[in-house]
């Protein structure tokens, strides 16, 4: 009979000696999680009155990047976008944080590799950050340089640079962050071949004026083409 009583109240003793270890472990989980959050909307509202005082939505303004949120369909304000983005990052970093302090071997391996590609993400991000605000200077450099030389294209010559170099910056941010390289590297030759050949026949078609104005330089266009067959 004792035995019988035993075999019935033994697991529900593990049971109870598993939980009081594991209490201690869910207690910090919850601690961690919870403060972290709290002190990640801290954070964000001292970020937010930081992007005030530096004027950081004009500053997305001029560099074109609150026109590219309006074509994505995103209406909150660059500077609250940014706050958001920097809470939801840290929340979810103490929220793994917290995870870990479970000591559940699963976690445990799930957070280690969120830590070990938390430096790609951030990679990828200051490239795409960098890499399209390089874009807006590029195109805008073009831009004037086509303008100036006469050329009638020039809009669409500056766009196609833009383009490309943002096809670019996909590609290398995509490629940090390993997700399908090979299918990422063959889909941005294809499309980088095609922005290629398209700005040639553009910029072939605006010189057209161009060449025909030097061609026929001089009185009635005989010096012009003097030069050219001394070339």
């Amino acid at each position: 009979m004792e035995n019988f009583k035993d075999l019935l109240i033994d697991p529900f003793r593990k049971f109870w000696a598993g939980l009081v270890d594991f209490l201690p472990n869910l207690l910090a989980m919850a601690v961690i999680a919870i403060g972290g959050v709290l002190l990640s909307w801290a954070f964000r509202l001292v970020l937010l009155k930081a992007f005030r005082a530096l004027n950081f939505d004009a500053f997305c303004d001029r560099m074109g990047m609150t026109t590219m949120l309006r074509k994505a369909n995103v209406w909150t304000t660059p500077s609250v976008l940014v706050a958001n983005g920097v809470f939801g990052f840290f929340a979810v970093v103490f929220s793994m944080l917290g995870l870990s302090a479970l000591r559940l071997q699963a976690i445990d391996s799930l957070s280690v590799q969120f830590f070990m590609y938390l430096p790609r993400a951030f990679s990828a991000l200051v490239i795409l950050i960098v890499g399209y605000m390089a874009a807006g200077f590029v195109a805008r450099t073009v831009l004037i340089a086509a303008v100036n030389g006469g050329y009638n294209y020039a809009k669409l010559l500056a766009e196609g640079v833009r383009l490309l170099v943002i096809v670019m910056v996909l590609a290398m941010a995509l490629e940090q962050l390993q997700i399908a390289p090979g299918i990422v590297v063959a889909a941005f030759s294809i499309i980088f071949g095609g922005i290629v050949i398209a700005l040639a026949v553009a910029f072939g078609v605006g010189g057209i004026d161009a060449a025909r104005k030097v061609i026929n330089r001089g009185p009635e266009g005989k010096a012009g083409r003097d030069e050219i067959e001394h070339l």
